[in-house]
């Protein structure tokens, strides 16, 4: 039965499930756990909330599968679900730090969590350089954030970046390039 569902398409494996079929949904999952969490990690920030996130993302997508567009990519519509789950996150976090009358909350750092973080980076990057480029990424503001993120770590294309921010190609490219140029400036003023 897995060989069968790992032969299907994204758009099939909805539709099986939707069908009714939860070992699809599973499929989809599989499929796809990696690269979310990934997203929403490089998001948030912190591993263990990031894991929490990759499931409430999932959980939604289970419930709001019968809005997926079929036609559409897959990966584009998780991401989209991703960014918006963390960008909830951020929200509910401010309104706790906001109601606690405290400074802030213990801070959490993208370093510890990045450096954990297997991968190209790690590989081509030492760890002080990884640390400068996440906090450099950290500090871009979210739209080009979300943007650079989609494009260059989890590889989506032009249109399926599009179509998880809800925004135009143009839009994308135009977002890329200010976070590249944003980047660098950081990057050069640290």
């Amino acid at each position: 039965m897995s060989l069968e569902l790992s032969a299907c398409t994204d758009g099939e494996l909805a539709a099986l499930t939707l069908a009714g079929r939860q070992a699809a949904f599973a499929e989809i999952m599989r499929r796809h756990q990696e690269p979310v969490y990934r997203l929403i990690r490089a998001h948030i920030g912190d591993a263990e909330e990031a894991l929490d996130l990759t499931q409430e993302c999932f959980a939604s997508a289970f419930q709001n599968l019968p809005r997926y567009d079929g036609d559409r990519p897959l990966a584009a519509w998780l991401a989209r679900v991703a960014i918006n789950k963390s960008r909830d996150w951020h929200r509910r976090r401010r309104i706790r730090q906001i109601l606690s009358f405290a400074s802030s909350l213990p801070p959490e750092t993208m370093e510890s969590e990045w450096d954990e973080a297997p991968g190209a980076d790690a590989v081509t990057f030492d760890r002080a350089e990884l640390v400068r480029l996440s906090r450099a990424v950290s500090q871009l503001p979210a739209t080009l954030k979300e943007t650079l993120l989609l494009r260059t770590v989890e590889g989506l294309s032009q249109g399926e970046t599009a179509a998880a921010l809800g925004i135009s190609g143009k839009a994308v490219e135009t977002r890329l390039r200010r976070a590249r140029i944003k980047l660098s400036n950081i990057l050069n003023c640290a």
